[in-house]
């Protein structure tokens, strides 16, 4: 992976599961939480497995998505909050282009990914087709 200072989770790989984005009609994009991996998240996949979905799971940079609490000053975990937002849009995104609609996206996360999917879902409304957050909330 390669990362910066400024741009920690810039290149994160993206592990994948299920059928592949061309062939499924939905997508769930699940984040693993700090210091835990994007194969380990999964595994969740495989308990919540659905034959025509394709699942998604970036890794995070040093396996942690921001350096400080959720409930710290979102400043504080900058610029490492605003680079692993970036991730999960280019996830979404990818997904898209896939032509996948958001109506058939789930995202989800375990705790600090939960963290992370409840503030992506925060600052890019829209209709999903579902979000689970696993011991998280909305950052700050």
């Amino acid at each position: 992976m390669a990362s910066s200072d400024s741009d920690p989770h810039k290149g994160a790989r993206v592990y994948t599961w299920g059928r592949s984005l061309d062939q499924a009609n939905s997508a769930m994009i699940l984040l693993h939480g700090r210091n835990a991996t994007a194969p380990g998240i999964l595994e969740l996949a495989k308990s919540l497995h659905h034959p025509d979905f394709a699942y998604l799971a970036p890794q995070a940079a040093g396996n942690t998505w921001y350096p400080y609490s959720f409930l710290s000053p979102i400043e504080e975990n900058e610029p490492w909050l605003s680079s692993a937002l970036s991730v999960v849009r280019g996830v979404v995104s990818q997904t898209e282009a896939a032509g996948i609609t958001p109506e058939r996206i789930v995202l989800a996360g375990f705790s600090q990914g939960a963290c992370l999917v409840s503030e992506f879902a925060a600052r890019n409304v829209r209709r999903y087709g579902g979000l689970l957050v696993f011991s998280g909330g909305v950052i700050g």
